[in-house]
């Protein structure tokens, strides 16, 4: 097992943001260092300060609070009398989130999906943004509403609150399903519309590019960069949540380039299909850009990409674009037909540009 030895000074740090201390679960076959340094980046997305990890060897998952007893005791020890927040790097049940509560001595615990539920909640923009991700909270909880109740007057503010909200996640199942089905005849009559946008686009033959892969790869930068523009971008994940379109010419043909949200390992469900419809019209495009990082692991990016495809029957031409390869000195080991690029120094965008 291993532990962060600063994790006590940085969770006692003074600040008025919520602190969160790191439960990571080591399974087989898993990356559990990869795991953690997301699971922190998502932290700070949230606003959040990271207080420090316990990594957890799962030999064998305890029903009631997956990791067992003893280490149940050994992590209230270490955070006896600290104020936090705990994040459980994987998914729980209710149960096991009030389990695991009660026998920290009533801290606030939260699991993967509620935390990135929360920055989704954070980042949405426009209106339609807001309703897919009060869906995808909706439709995430809906199912855990039975013995919840004491889990969730204890959350109080901060993280896994902002979206429906506390008094709402209380209220009866059949408030909730109304409100699911409300949310989803909305999103309906939008998605409608921006059919009808997409038809008399195709009738005035404007090819359309959309820019897709995993999250902070630096997509919103390269769409900058392809059109001139000013859209929002910043270091961090799921900084741009809402699509976004600019027009770009090369040699006097006209495109239409959209940066779509950023894909995760294992994304909740809720939020895939709560942004169905928005990925699904961003990706009936003329050419897809994916997007990955050369600084990071970028094998991982393009599966977890190409499996999110995959799963939104995607069948458009693609290309591969390597972000943020300035410094590479050999380009051994990346895909056949990828293409160099830095968005930020603006290296290899006219040979982006002849590609397209």
């Amino acid at each position: 097992m291993q532990n962060d030895k600063n994790n006590k000074i940085s969770a006692t740090e003074n600040s008025d943001r919520e602190k969160i201390y790191l439960l990571q679960p080591v399974l087989p076959a898993q990356n559990s260092t990869s795991l953690q340094l997301e699971a922190i980046s998502l932290i700070e997305s949230a606003g959040a300060l990271y207080a420090g990890t316990m990594f957890v060897q799962i030999r064998e998952i305890n029903p009631a609070t997956y990791i067992g007893k003893g280490k149940l005791e050994e992590l209230q020890t270490r955070l006896d009398g600290l104020e936090l927040t705990v994040l459980f790097n994987g998914e729980l049940s209710p149960s096991q989130t009030l389990n695991i509560s009660s026998s920290l001595g009533g801290l606030k615990v939260i699991d993967r999906t509620t935390l990135i539920l929360d920055i989704f909640a954070k980042n949405a923009k426009t209106n339609e943004g807001k309703l897919q991700v009060e869906l995808a909270q909706l439709q995430y909880i809906y199912p855990r509403l039975k013995g919840k109740g004491e889990a969730l007057s204890r959350l109080g503010g901060g993280i896994g609150t902002r979206g429906p909200g506390e008094t709402q996640l209380e209220t009866d199942r059949r408030r909730i399903r109304a409100r699911i089905n409300a949310i989803e005849s909305r999103l309906k009559g939008l998605e409608n519309r921006r059919c009808l946008l997409t038809a008399r686009r195709k009738k005035t033959e404007i090819r359309t590019i959309s820019l897709i892969g995993y999250t902070n790869t630096g997509k919103s930068t390269l769409l900058n960069q392809l059109t001139a523009s000013n859209v929002y971008a910043e270091n961090r994940l799921f900084a741009t949540l809402d699509p976004t379109s600019r027009r770009l010419v090369i040699d006097n043909q006209e495109f239409i380039v959209t940066d779509t949200v950023g894909f995760l390992r294992e994304l909740p469900h809720n939020i895939i299909s709560a942004f169905k419809s928005t990925l699904e019209s961003a990706l009936t495009c003329d050419l897809a850009l994916i997007v990955c990082d050369a600084t990071d692991d970028y094998e991982m990016q393009l599966s977890t990409t190409l499996h999110t495809l995959e799963e939104l029957d995607f069948n458009v031409p693609y290309l591969i674009v390597i972000n943020k390869s300035e410094n590479l000195k050999s380009y051994e080991g990346f895909p056949a037909g990828s293409i160099f690029i830095s968005a930020k120094e603006n290296i290899g965008i006219d040979g982006l540009k002849n590609e397209i």
